[in-house]
């Protein structure tokens, strides 16, 4: 596949440039650069944009300009790039028009405090009523040549009536809040091809292919069914496979859902994405990166983030409603009157600047309240819309458990004493880096029972931990290779149980059976029975990509009675869509393996700060991995809600009773803009006050 090729097989978000227009040819370096530079995915074709980047730099050459379009107009996504392009533009010239707003309103101020005349104080205001105001309204213009009556048309409207009107002070106002609105929401919630950034860069751009007797790095997409690689120390596994040589372990939690590091030995499949931990190991590539693990998660993300439910914003929603009655209300003064000045009067007063200014400072107050506690609202909608979700889905691993083994049991057999027995355990797994090492010398620690120096440590793959501790021969290993070397022993040893387990020795005789689980969260049960009783939850669910009896076991304990075990991110994702297609939902999980279920439920919500994937896929992120968080922001959710609408609904109900005295004549143009001035500095108060912390943020 040459480097065109390479090209046409990128479906990313690239951005077309002027330089095209500039010159008929672009070397290869050169356009992967104009590129939309740190964004990238797996592609169908298995390769990264930095593979594809990297092997540009190798072998130089050029392409034609209209080569380069081809690929670009080719690609799926061209519409939705140049939408984006154009709304980046839009964002800009917001932030741009927000800025001189406020300069002009300063600088007008100033000219009247040192009492300039009229046409000198006003200048500012007619210049950014000229230059701001007019793009602003031709947008709107357009919104409602398609019928979209949303709270910002009257805004428009006002705009223009301000104007006329020489009410300069009060239009100049309603383009700041306006465009200054429009800047605030775009830089709280973030472009969604984030999501794929952060996914795409868990992938390493090459592999280190095993050639004779030579390690030569190749692109991803040229790895081959049968080859062998080296996975280095700390490095993201590029292929699914299989161990044929080295011992370790890795983190395929977020991947997979299973909780801990698993161990790794020759004949352990490995799945890309997976992070290494601190031994080399020799794998045997099973899967084309196209059909590995990692890159069907990254095909399910795109297909979520497509069809990712909109939510409609609170402030449209009311704005649907009042911005068509109070246009009809100015009009019939108007006609009723025969006066255009009540018209204009009604439409001053009737602008919803408490829709425009309560409503965004309400969740602007909130968000801030919540990343004081811990909590990043990533996309503003999810504070309007949690407090309405009554179903709740939870993933397992991370979720509702700490996601680290724990020592649950200790089945001490042949006469032995269960604190001897630990006590010799624990002297041997302080020398051992496998995953129950530590809930071994954290249950000693607890039991206070005493750790001893031993010697002729020996751990080899799949045996074992063996060695001499107080002058004992002690051995920990596995069920299966106990029986393998010596098959009487299974006529001795206790029955199986769920979960992960370890058998003790002590001079060739069985002292101990030692059975691990993930660690339920201590608030877990607590949680999830207020649920019920204080949100009025209808339905909690719990999804797992772990084995059904580790699932079953956590769902008895919390109380959860709805379970879905060893789930793929596919079935997620489809459980996840199905159910909110009906009710609006929330997904709280860690995982990778979550992060498309997360952009498909109506609330996302990421557990920790574990994968940068599932933080820029979730709406909410809870910094601290605590489900009373979940619960604070479930009621800053609530309480910005009651906050917003008693201040966009008190002041409307204000501005009608404002636009009943306009139509009767009782209020000039200057009056009703003085009046509604005073509405606004209410609703902004009232609003306010969700930034600060009430007395109770969590009820359980």
């Amino acid at each position: 596949m040459g480097p065109l090729d390479s090209f046409q097989e990128i479906n990313s978000r690239t951005l077309y440039h002027n330089k095209f227009q500039k010159s008929l040819t672009v070397d290869c370096a050169s356009w992967i650069n104009l590129c939309s530079v740190g964004y990238s995915r797996v592609t169908g074709s298995g390769e990264s944009f930095y593979s594809v980047k990297a092997d540009v730099e190798k072998n130089d050459s050029s392409v034609k300009k209209y080569e380069c379009i081809f690929c670009l107009r080719r690609d799926k996504l061209w519409r939705q790039v140049m939408s984006e392009k154009e709304s980046n533009l839009k964002n800009r010239r917001d932030l741009f028009i927000a800025a001189l707003s406020l300069a002009a309103i300063v600088l007008h101020l100033l000219l009247r405090l040192i009492q300039l005349s009229s046409p000198y104080t006003n200048l500012p205001l007619i210049i950014i009523l000229l230059l701001g105001g007019t793009p602003l309204v031709w947008d709107l213009a357009k919104k409602a040549l398609h019928k979209e009556f949303g709270s910002d048309l009257l805004a428009g409207i006002s705009i223009v009536s301000a104007f006329i009107l020489r009410e300069y002070l009060a239009g100049t106002i309603v383009v700041l809040m306006l465009s200054g609105g429009r800047t605030l929401e775009q830089y709280a919630v973030k472009s969604a091809s984030s999501v794929l950034r952060a996914l795409s860069e868990r992938m390493p751009s090459i592999a280190h292919k095993i050639d004779k007797n030579d390690i030569v790095e190749i692109r991803l997409d040229q790895i081959n069914i049968g080859d062998e690689l080296f996975v280095y120390p700390h490095e993201y596994c590029p292929a699914d496979g299989t161990v044929i040589d080295g011992h370790g372990v890795m983190n395929e939690s977020y991947l997979t859902g299973e909780p801990y590091m698993i161990e790794k030995t020759p004949g352990s499949t490995v799945l890309s994405g997976s992070v290494n931990g601190d031994t080399l190991l020799k794998i045997r590539a099973d899967k084309l990166t196209r059909d590995s693990r990692y890159a069907s998660i990254m095909k399910v993300m795109e297909e979520s983030q497509q069809s990712r439910p909109k939510i409609r914003r609170l402030g449209d929603e009311l704005g649907a409603v009042y911005a068509p009655v109070a246009l009809v209300f100015a009009l019939a003064a108007w006609l009723l009157s025969g006066e255009v000045i009540r018209f204009l009067a009604v439409l001053v007063i009737a602008t919803p600047c408490p829709l425009l200014i309560g409503i965004p400072v309400a969740i602007i107050g909130s968000v801030t309240l919540a990343a004081k506690r811990g909590i990043i609202i990533r996309d503003p909608a999810a504070l309007e819309k949690a407090d309405n979700c009554k179903i709740l889905i939870f993933d397992k691993t991370g979720t509702l458990t700490y996601g680290v083994p724990r020592l649950v049991d200790q089945d001490v057999l042949n006469g032995y004493d269960t604190k001897y027995v630990l006590s010799l355990a624990a002297s041997l797994e302080r020398y051992s880096k496998h995953p129950l090492a530590k809930p071994i010398l954290h249950a000693a620690h607890e039991a206070d029972a005493p750790v001893y120096n031993a010697q002729k440590i020996s751990e080899h793959p799949g045996e074992g931990l063996s060695g001499v501790v107080a002058g004992k021969n002690v051995t920990i290993t596995g069920r299966k290779y106990l029986i393998k070397v010596n098959p009487q022993t299974a006529l001795s040893l206790p029955p199986e149980k769920a979960g992960m387990e370890c058998i003790v020795m002590i001079d060739g005789q069985i002292a101990a059976r030692y059975s691990f689980r993930d660690t339920p969260r201590s608030e877990g049960a607590t949680f999830i029975k207020h649920l019920d009783k204080k949100h009025k939850a209808k339905r909690m669910l719990l999804v797992s990509g772990d084995r059904q009896s580790e699932v079953k076991y956590l769902a008895e304990i919390i109380g959860i009675k709805e379970v879905f075990c060893e789930t793929t991110p596919e079935r997620k994702l489809e459980i996840v869509e199905r159910i909110t297609l009906s009710e609006n939902t929330i997904f709280a999980g860690d995982g990778i393996n979550d992060a498309p279920a997360l952009m498909a439920s109506t609330v996302g919500i990421a557990m920790g700060k574990n994968s940068d994937v599932t933080n820029q896929a979730a709406a909410v992120v809870i910094m601290d991995s605590s489900l009373k968080l979940v619960d604070e922001f479930i009621h800053i959710s609530r309480r910005m809600r009651a906050i917003a609408l008693q201040s966009a609904v008190g002041g409307m109900a204000l501005s009608v009773i404002g636009m009943g005295f306009a139509a009767f004549g009782y209020l000039s143009p200057v009056t009703g803009a003085l009046l509604q001035e005073f509405i606004d500095i209410l609703a902004v108060l009232n609003a306010l006050r969700a930034a600060f912390k009430p007395k109770l943020l969590s009820d359980y």
